[in-house]
């Protein structure tokens, strides 16, 4: 397809262009709606098995803190109660779900040992042959416990007097030995110095739950043939898959994951949370288990997206320029490395933004505090960081007396234009879009903007 000027606006009505298209343009059901408006979509609730039991957990009362002593007894003395599994019973209890992708160490426990890094953390899982009994016999754990000194602040973990919360020493991710992703291009402090106007601000964003209408949950049953069989909301089913048989140190060959519907999802089922646990119940009781969240479970214990606080300091020209750029980035993983070390990677690679900057430095911390620890959301490392990126743009083209989206056109990568990350911008079209965006709204450009393409040579911009 020929490149389109944007500001025709005849271009997509032209039947000769767009009569072959199946979706765009055109009015499209979605195959699962019947399914949903009917009630005859199947979830993995749905599915009901013989002698089912449940699992409910006991978890931690504090944000961080030792744990003295647990106490299973009464739990064991309610009717109903088969098992308690505590960190003994897990055949390998230190895991990251990103090992499956070589990130490393395994920095978090199915189940607590002797300390708990956040509030909700689990600690023992009791399995009943009712979900009101594994309630109770969860509520009847007494655990024991010296409270620690909590970091619940990014900036505050990283200070020098700051207790060290995790075993490998440190409150930050380790990338290749150093404390955060880097990025480094050109000489952004000679920026700073040459521009004619400095502006820096800070940007940060709270914790954000997915809230799905269906709350994470499994159920296992055991196989004749020795296999289990997982009936699973998770959105990833090779990934839930594989960590579970890394946990439960059997053979991938083992698991069956069956998957399906996800009743709302956005990233957050994408951790592996109830189905190692479920697994081993279902081992010891020899009898299919349930294992779900309870609402308030979910708004608690289940991973949000990241809080994240950005500093960006920006050095420009006159003309509206930006020569120079400084980033520093620190994303709250929580108490566990969970998805986060790759969200921050994310967030690094997507700065400065989708702009042709000569000098750019980066800092994006990893942070792991005493907070629920968080994962992935919906773009997660790029969501927060585009929101971060795009408000200042629009606070610096104010300050300077500029119209935002002709500084944006101004600053926009061009195909052949270096990024800061050293490779060369190649199919950029956000002038395009701008453009195009500008004609839709009533946005009135002038023509020299109007006249730019994303293989217009820099040096004859506006």
């Amino acid at each position: 397809m020929p490149r389109v000027n944007p500001i025709d606006t005849e271009y997509f009505k032209d039947e000769r262009r767009t009569g072959d298209f199946t979706v765009i343009g055109k009015t499209v059901q979605r195959s699962d709606a019947l399914g949903h408006v009917t009630g005859r979509t199947e979830f993995f609730e749905d599915r009901t098995f013989p002698d089912l039991a449940h699992v409910k957990i006991h978890r931690s009362a504090h944000h961080h803190a030792r744990i003295d002593d647990v106490d299973v007894s009464e739990a064991l003395r309610v009717p109903g109660v088969l098992r308690v599994i505590t960190h003994r019973d897990v055949p390998s209890n230190w895991y990251v779900v990103l090992r499956l992708i070589g990130i490393e160490p395994n920095d978090e426990p199915v189940l607590a040992e002797d300390r708990v890094l956040y509030k909700g953390e689990p600690i023992v899982a009791v399995v009943a042959d009712s979900e009101a009994a594994a309630t109770e016999g969860a509520a009847r754990v007494r655990v024991s416990y010296t409270e620690l000194p909590a970091v619940l602040d990014v900036e505050e973990a990283l200070a020098p007097d700051a207790p060290i919360i995790k075993q490998a020493g440190t409150n930050y991710f380790v990338y290749e030995g150093h404390h955060c992703r880097r990025l480094r291009f050109g000489d952004v402090e000679r920026g700073f110095a040459e521009a004619d106007h400095i502006f820096e601000w800070r940007y940060s964003s709270a914790p954000i739950e997915h809230a799905p209408t269906e709350t994470t949950g499994c159920v296992v049953v055991p196989q004749s043939s020795g296999r289990l069989l997982i009936h699973s909301n998770t959105q990833a089913a090779f990934f839930t898959l594989d960590n579970t048989a890394l946990i439960l140190e059997r053979p991938f060959s083992d698991l069956q994951v069956k998957g399906g519907t996800v009743g709302g999802g956005f990233g957050g089922k994408v951790d592996v949370m109830v189905e190692p646990l479920a697994c081993i119940a279902a081992t010891l009781t020899n009898r299919p288990v349930k294992f779900v969240y309870s609402r308030e479970e979910e708004m608690q214990v289940s991973s949000p997206r990241a809080a994240e606080r950005i500093y960006i300091k920006d050095g420009v020209m006159d003309d509206g320029r930006i020569v120079a750029r400084k980033v520093m980035l620190y994303v709250d993983a929580g108490a566990y490395s969970r998805h986060s070390p790759y969200g921050t990677t994310k967030a690094c690679a997507h700065l400065p933004g989708p702009y042709t900057i000569p000098n750019v430095y980066a800092d994006c911390h990893c942070v792991y505090t005493n907070r629920t620890p968080s994962s992935a959301m919906r773009g997660f490392g790029v969501t927060i960081a585009d929101f971060a990126l795009e408000s200042q743009m629009d606070r610096v083209a104010r300050a300077i007396g500029m119209d935002p989206l002709q500084f944006r056109l101004r600053n926009a990568y061009r195909d052949g234009d270096m990024k800061a990350h050293r490779k060369i911008a190649e199919g950029t079209a956000l002038i395009e879009v701008i453009q195009r965006a500008a004609a839709l709204v009533g946005h009135e450009l002038p023509e020299e903007y109007r006249a730019l393409t994303s293989s217009t040579p820099r040096g004859d911009q506006p």
